[in-house]
């Protein structure tokens, strides 16, 4: 982060603001009491006002989408949510099952597959300051990654059962 704050002249908040709030939640998943499902309730609940509203606003101002343009389009606005709460569930009943910092590093995989998207498929641009910075981090998770192994095999068989 230090090395493209410096290179573009401007703290990188996005990134930054998205980095805390994918640790963030992944640590509430993760010591959460309630069990996946439960929990997905709670956060859709929690967000249904909200969104609502929004819905409500967008529809007034004649920007809403469902029922305005036709059934396949429906249909698959709805398809996209049942689509999207199996990944959330999985997600969060493997939160629980794995090490913190196990979830830490597989939530680098999203971002890195968008990234590849946007760069080999949408042809976004990728100047050599982006090239460093991606490979920064991707050398620290590397890092990372292999010292965990290392302390992990040079455990006895018994503290890592626990």
């Amino acid at each position: 982060m230090l090395y493209l704050t410096f290179a573009y002249g401007a703290l990188p908040w996005i990134a930054l603001t998205l980095a805390f709030s994918f640790g963030l939640y992944g640590l509430i998943k993760k010591v959460a009491p309630l069990n996946s499902l439960y929990g997905l309730t709670l956060e859709t609940g929690i967000l249904f006002l909200p969104a609502l509203a929004y819905l409500i606003y967008a529809d007034a101002a004649g920007q809403g989408a469902f029922l305005h343009t036709g059934a396949v389009p429906d249909l698959l606005l709805v398809g996209a949510g049942a689509v999207t709460t199996v990944p959330l569930l999985m997600f969060a009943a493997g939160a629980r099952r794995i090490p913190l910092s196990l979830v830490g590093i597989l939530q680098y995989i999203t971002p890195t597959m968008q990234f590849l998207l946007g760069v080999l498929v949408y042809h976004e641009p990728f100047d050599q300051h982006r090239l460093i910075g991606f490979g920064i981090v991707w050398l620290a998770l590397i890092i990372f990654g292999v010292e965990g192994f290392l302390a992990r095999r040079s455990q006895p068989v018994a503290a890592v059962a626990d």
